[in-house]
C-alpha cells in the first residue's frame, strides 16, 4: 500500500510538472508549423514567471498573474517575430538573446524588486487553489492545458487556419500564390505560441512553486525543445513527452528524499534523470521526425 500511495503522489506530482514543458511544447508547434523557430522558450518561462509575480502581488489575484504571464510571453513573441518574420534576422540569434535578457532579468528583479538575492517566495494569498486529493493537490492549469492541446491538434489538422499554418511552413510560395499572407500566418504563429509559453512561466511561479529563483526554468524550456523533437510535431504526442519528462523530474526529486535509496546512489545522479531521458528522447526521435522544408528560413516575396 505504500509502494501504491508512493506512486500515487508522484503522478499527481508529474501531472503538475507536464504543465510548463508541455505549454511550451505546443507554442513551439504552433510557430515551427509555420516555418519559425523560437528557441527562447527558456528566456520566456523565466520573464513571465517575474512579471507574472509582480502582477499577481500587485492586484492580490493569481489570475491576474496568469493573464500578465500570457500578456508578457504575447509580448515577447511580439518582438521575435518582427525580428523573425519582417526584418528577416537570424531567429536563433534572436531566441539566444531572449534566453539571456530572461536570466539576467530574474537575477537583476529578484535583488531590485525584492531585495532578496536568488529566492524570493510568492505569498500563499497569491497562488492560485488546487483540486485536493488524497494525494496531493491537482493544478486546474493542468485541465486547461488538455483542452490547449487537443484544440490546437484540431486546429492544425482539421481547420482552414491550421491548413495555412502548415503550408506556410512547408510551400510559403506555393501558399503565397494561393492568396495565403504568409508573414501574416507566421508571425501571428510565433506571438501564439510565445503566448502560450509565458502561461507555463506563470504557472510555476504563482501555481505550481510559488517561489522565484534564478534557476526556475531549470532547462524546462529546453526540454520543451526536446519533446517538439521528440513529438514530431504532433501536439499529442507533446503532451505524452511532457508527462513523461515531468514523471522522471518528479520521480528523481521523490527518490532523491528517500534516505534508503541516497545511501546507495548519489542524490545528484537521481536529479540528472530527466535530463538523461531528454537525451534518450531526442537521440531516439532524430533522423525520424519531419519538419517543415522551410523552417527557419525568412519568407522573401519577389
Amino acid at each position: 500500500m505504500d509502494i501504491l500511495t508512493s506512486f500515487l503522489k508522484i503522478l499527481i506530482i508529474s501531472l503538475n510538472a507536464m504543465v510548463p514543458i508541455t505549454l511550451a511544447a505546443v507554442g513551439e508547434i504552433i510557430g515551427e508549423r509555420s516555418g519559425v523557430i523560437d528557441i527562447g522558450l527558456e528566456g520566456i518561462l523565466l520573464i513571465s514567471a517575474f512579471v507574472g509575480t509582480i502582477g499577481a502581488q500587485s492586484t492580490g489575484s493569481p489570475y491576474v498573474g496568469l493573464v500578465v504571464g500570457i500578456v508578457v510571453g504575447l509580448l515577447i513573441g511580439v518582438i521575435h517575430g518582427i525580428i523573425s518574420v519582417y526584418l528577416k534576422g537570424d531567429q536563433v540569434i534572436s531566441g539566444v538573446g531572449i534566453n539571456l535578457f530572461g536570466g539576467g532579468l530574474m537575477a537583476f528583479g529578484l535583488i531590485a524588486v525584492w531585495s532578496t538575492p536568488g529566492h524570493h517566495v510568492v505569498p500563499s494569498s497569491v497562488r492560485m487553489p488546487k483540486i485536493a486529493t488524497p494525494f496531493g493537490g491537482i493544478s486546474y492549469i493542468m485541465i486547461i492545458t488538455l483542452l490547449i492541446v487537443a484544440g490546437v491538434y484540431y486546429i492544425l489538422n482539421r481547420t482552414k487556419l491550421g491548413l495555412k499554418i502548415n503550408i506556410s511552413g512547408e510551400h510559403p510560395r506555393a501558399a503565397d500564390v494561393a492568396g495565403v499572407n504568409v508573414e501574416r500566418v507566421r508571425f501571428f504563429s510565433t506571438v501564439v505560441g510565445a503566448g502560450l509559453a509565458g502561461f507555463g512561466g506563470a504557472f510555476m511561479a504563482v501555481d505550481w512553486f510559488g517561489v522565484l529563483t534564478k534557476d526556475l526554468a531549470a532547462g524546462r524550456g529546453f526540454i520543451a525543445l526536446a519533446t517538439v523533437v521528440f513529438s514530431k510535431l504532433n501536439p499529442l504526442l507533446a503532451l505524452l513527452g511532457g508527462f513523461i519528462f515531468g514523471f522522471f523530474d518528479s520521480l528523481g526529486v521523490w527518490v532523491s528524499s528517500a534516505p534508503v535509496i541516497k545511501q546507495v546512489i548519489p542524490w545528484q545522479f537521481i536529479l540528472m534523470t530527466p535530463y538523461v531521458v531528454t537525451l534518450l528522447a531526442v537521440a531516439g526521435a532524430i533522423g525520424r521526425a519531419r519538419f517543415p522544408d522551410k523552417l527557419g528560413e525568412p519568407y522573401k516575396r519577389e
